[in-house]
């Protein structure tokens, strides 16, 4: 199949980027597959460039860049097709409405997927006739505000599939919009198998990595860990992520950390690209949000051998974490409860060996092949039932997932044949 997925910015960093760079490049092992960016702000990807897939753009804003559109007059005009609820409304235009017009009206592939609402209604609106259109919700519906449901609900019918990254979002979906033949399906987000040894759990560190938002709740993390100190003060707590443009939420909990006397205990690490390092460096993960949409953090986690303490926000981490077994889940917005619940880990050294390995293992579900798989299947189905209509019974499903999974063994199949050839030549 040649597949052309459509990102807001390749260029930037973001979950969205990372886990739609994996996925292209899983495919690409076995199919034609493109990156379109609507922007460019780089000469090169933050994350790096997925090996196998080309990449392009439409809207080039390098201000060293001779095909610079910054100063395009029809860019300084508010766009018409991308909804104005998408948040992203300002940063698009009248040009960027013509050239991913120019671009889907013209588009020759197979499968055209879009991965935020924004860019799903410009391909439920403007491609031609015969790629199959898939809409990716990274975030939720519930996070949407209205004016982007009314948009949701009148735009979509035109798309073949919509996914969802939790089973929780999908329900929600199904329920709230019932658009008639729109097929929704819950494909969570990839992550890799780290290239580095997995943590031995001997550590004394509990790590946190996310974004420094209110929605993170890292307040609450660093009360709780006031906590952790007051039994066992030989541990630490590393949280790593950027703050918004204002600064205000690093400044608040620098603050916070001050005031409670923890700066000998809690240290605000800023970004880390690649994280898988400092996650092995951990002993324990600590997720406190208030709001997932999935969980890349705790899947990142979980990989790297670390047992994962969350709350049990929708959406996500209840379909990541069997609580007592690989994890702990708490209520939202507890302290006390995220307090216990990590020193419960770290008070029992082998109760977290065994939770870090069971992590380890259990989270190899999410590994690129298997996820990889389960995309292929969708799409091969919808291109089949071009010529009749979408079946939706259990069996159904049931034969989609297993066609999924078997695709999945043979991307890990060719990605094992791909790294033992690597080896031969490096030898």
């Amino acid at each position: 199949m040649h597949i052309s997925f459509m990102l807001h910015n390749a260029y930037g960093i973001g979950g969205t980027i990372r886990t739609t760079f994996t996925l292209a490049e899983t495919l690409a092992e076995q199919h034609d597959v493109e990156i379109v960016s609507a922007f460019r702000h780089l000469d090169r990807p933050t994350l790096g460039a997925p090996a196998g897939v080309r990449m392009s753009h439409l809207v080039d804003l390098r201000k060293n860049s001779r095909s610079y559109d910054g100063d395009d007059p029809e860019h300084s005009s508010p766009a018409t097709v991308f909804p104005r609820g998408d948040n992203r409304h300002r940063q698009y235009s009248r040009l960027t409405d013509a050239r991913i017009a120019r671009y889907l009206k013209t588009l020759d592939a197979d499968v055209v997927v879009g991965t935020r609402p924004g860019l799903n209604v410009h391909i439920a609106r403007q491609v031609r006739r015969g790629p199959v259109r898939v809409g990716q919700e990274h975030l939720t519906l519930d996070s949407h505000g209205g004016l982007l449901h009314r948009e949701i609900r009148h735009r979509y019918g035109l798309l073949d599939a919509v996914t969802t990254v939790s089973e929780a979002d999908a329900e929600a979906y199904r329920r709230r919009l019932a658009i008639p033949g729109l097929r929704i399906e819950a494909i969570p987000n990839s992550v890799p198998e780290p290239g580095l040894p997995p943590s031995d759990s001997t550590a004394r560190w509990v790590v946190a990595a996310g974004r420094l938002t209110e929605t993170k709740r890292f307040d609450l993390l660093i009360r709780a860990f006031a906590g952790v100190v007051a039994v066992r003060p030989d541990w630490r707590l590393r949280i790593y992520g950027s703050g918004d443009a204002s600064g205000n939420e690093k400044s608040s909990l620098r603050a916070l950390i001050n005031e409670l006397g923890l700066y000998n205990h809690v240290f605000l690490m800023g970004p880390a690209n690649p994280i898988e390092p400092e996650w092995a460096k951990g002993s324990v993960a600590a997720v406190t949000s208030r709001l997932e949409s999935f969980g890349m953090s705790i899947v990142e986690a979980m990989r790297s051998g670390l047992v994962v303490v969350s709350t049990d926000c929708p959406h996500g981490p209840r379909e990541i974490i069997s609580d007592g077994v690989d994890g702990r889940l708490v209520p939202v917005g507890d302290t006390g409860a995220i307090a216990a619940a990590l020193l419960e880990v770290i008070q029992d050294d082998g109760l977290r060996r065994r939770m870090g390995r069971a992590a380890r293992q259990n989270a190899a579900r999410f590994d690129p092949a298997l996820i990889a798989g389960r995309h292929e299947a969708l799409f091969a189905e919808l291109l089949a039932a071009r010529g009749g209509t979408r079946p939706r019974s259990a069996l159904h499903d049931g034969l989609s997932r297993a066609r999924g999974t078997l695709l999945g063994k043979a991307y890990a199949l060719s990605s094992q044949v791909a790294a033992r050839a690597r080896k031969g030549r490096v030898a």
